[in-house]
C-alpha cells in the first residue's frame, strides 16, 4: 500500500522520486513581486499610467502584474472544498488543461515514458501527450463505463508515470466509484505512477470528491475547473489539489503570470455566491432528469446513459452522426457526435441547457431523426 502513513518509500515524497532530473534542478523563474508587492513600485517595467480602458467592476489595478500564485483565490477553493485543504495543496491554472500539460512535462520524458487514460475519456489526454512526446496506454472501461482495476494493475510498467481517471467521465457521464479509485491507489503497482483524478463535473454528482485522498496518498492529484458547475468558462480558471511537493514542482514550472487578475477576481466573487451555484446546479439537475425522461420515452432512442454530470449521452437506433449534423444544419441545435468513442456506437452527447434550450433540442432531435430514419 502507498500511502503518507505506511511506506517508508513514500514519506520522501512522490515528487523526488517521480519527477525528471531536470525539473528537480529547475530554479524556477521569480517574478517581480515574490520579494516586495507593496509601495512604490519601479521594478517590473509596467505602465504606470494605466491602460486606455478600464472594466468598472475591476478593482485590481490591470496596469500591475497579478499575484502570481493567486493566494486569495487558493484559499476561497479551499474554504469550499474543506478536507483540511492548504494554498500549498492548491495549483490554479489556465483551465484544468494547463494542469494537464504540466504534470506531463514535469513527469514524463518525452519518447521514453508513458501516460494512461481509460477510453472513452477526455481527449485532451491524448492530445498533449501528443505534443509532449508521450506514449498513451489504453486500459478500456467496461462497455458500462466502469473500471477494470486487475487490467489497470497489470498494464503498468516503471514507464507509466501517469494514470488518468476522468470522474464523472467525459463523453460517460459517469462517475467512478471512490472506492475505486482508492483500490488502485491502494496497490502497490501504483506507488510509482501518479494517479490524475480529472473531476471537472463533479459538481453534478452524488459520489463526492477524491479530494480527500491527497491527504493520505502521496501520488494522487484532483483536477477541478470553474468551467462547468460555476459557468465561468470563459475566464479559463482551474486547480490542480494534491500533495504540496507536486503543487510546487508545478508552481515551479508554470508561466509566471499564468492566470489574470480579471479571472481572478472572478473567481474570487464567485466562491462569494455559492448559494447562487447551489441554486443554478439544483435548477440544472431538475432539467438533467427531465430530458433524459423525454429521450428514454423516443422510439429511437435505444439507451439514455445515467449521468452524474450537466450532460446526456444517449444512443440512437441508426444514424447518429447525420441526426447530429442535421439538427445543427437544418434545426440550429449543436450537440456532439461521440459514435466514434469506444463502446459509443450511434452514441450523441448532448449538454442540459436552459429549458427553452431543451426543448429545442428535443425538438430538432425528432425532427432529424425522422427525415432521415
Amino acid at each position: 500500500m502507498c500511502t503518507t502513513d505506511n511506506s517508508k518509500q513514500a514519506a520522501s515524497g512522490a515528487a523526488s522520486r517521480l519527477a525528471r532530473k531536470n525539473i528537480l534542478e529547475l530554479a524556477p523563474y521569480r517574478c517581480a513581486r515574490d520579494d516586495y508587492s507593496e509601495g512604490v513600485l519601479l521594478d517590473a517595467n509596467e505602465n504606470a499610467f494605466g491602460p486606455p480602458t478600464r472594466p468598472e467592476h475591476i478593482k485590481d489595478p490591470l496596469e500591475r502584474y497579478p499575484d502570481p500564485y493567486q493566494v486569495p483565490l487558493k484559499q476561497k477553493l479551499a474554504a469550499h472544498r474543506g478536507n483540511e485543504l492548504e494554498s500549498s495543496n492548491i495549483f490554479v491554472g489556465v483551465g484544468s488543461d494547463e494542469a494537464i500539460d504540466l504534470l506531463m512535462r514535469i513527469f514524463c520524458v518525452p519518447g521514453k515514458d508513458k501516460i494512461m487514460q481509460t477510453p472513452p475519456t477526455y481527449g485532451m489526454y491524448k492530445v498533449c501527450a501528443k505534443i509532449n512526446d508521450v506514449e498513451v496506454v489504453n486500459v478500456p472501461l467496461t462497455a458500462d463505463f466502469d473500471l477494470i482495476i486487475p487490467n489497470i494493475l497489470e498494464a503498468i510498467t516503471p514507464e507509466a508515470k501517469l494514470l488518468f481517471l476522468c470522474s464523472p467521465g467525459n463523453p460517460t457521464a459517469k462517475a467512478l466509484p471512490l472506492a475505486d479509485i482508492e483500490a488502485v491507489l491502494q496497490s502497490p503497482q501504483t506507488c510509482d505512477t501518479i494517479v490524475v483524478v480529472d473531476e471537472a463535473y463533479v459538481d453534478f454528482s452524488t459520489q463526492g470528491s477524491a479530494v480527500g485522498l491527497v491527504h493520505r496518498y502521496p501520488n494522487v492529484v484532483v483536477l477541478q475547473t470553474l468551467s462547468k458547475a460555476f459557468g465561468l468558462a470563459a475566464i479559463r480558471c482551474g486547480f490542480c489539489i494534491g500533495p504540496p511537493d507536486i503543487i510546487q514542482l508545478m508552481n515551479n514550472c508554470k508561466a509566471p503570470y499564468n492566470v489574470n487578475a480579471l479571472t481572478s477576481e472572478l473567481a474570487i466573487q464567485a466562491f462569494d455566491h455559492v448559494d447562487v451555484l447551489d441554486t443554478n446546479i439544483a435548477s440544472l439537475l431538475s432539467e438533467r432528469a427531465r430530458v433524459a425522461a423525454s429521450l428514454a420515452e423516443l422510439d429511437f432512442v435505444e439507451k439514455v446513459y445515467p449521468s452524474d454530470a450537466n450532460f446526456l449521452l444517449f444512443r440512437v437506433a441508426s444514424h447518429a452522426q447525420a441526426v447530429y449534423k442535421d439538427m445543427a444544419d437544418q434545426g440550429g441545435v449543436v450537440t456532439r457526435f461521440r459514435g466514434t468513442e469506444m463502446h459509443c456506437d450511434e452514441c450523441i452527447r448532448v449538454t442540459v441547457g436552459t429549458p427553452d434550450e431543451n426543448e429545442a433540442f428535443l425538438k430538432a432531435l425528432q425532427t432529424s431523426y425522422r427525415a432521415l430514419a
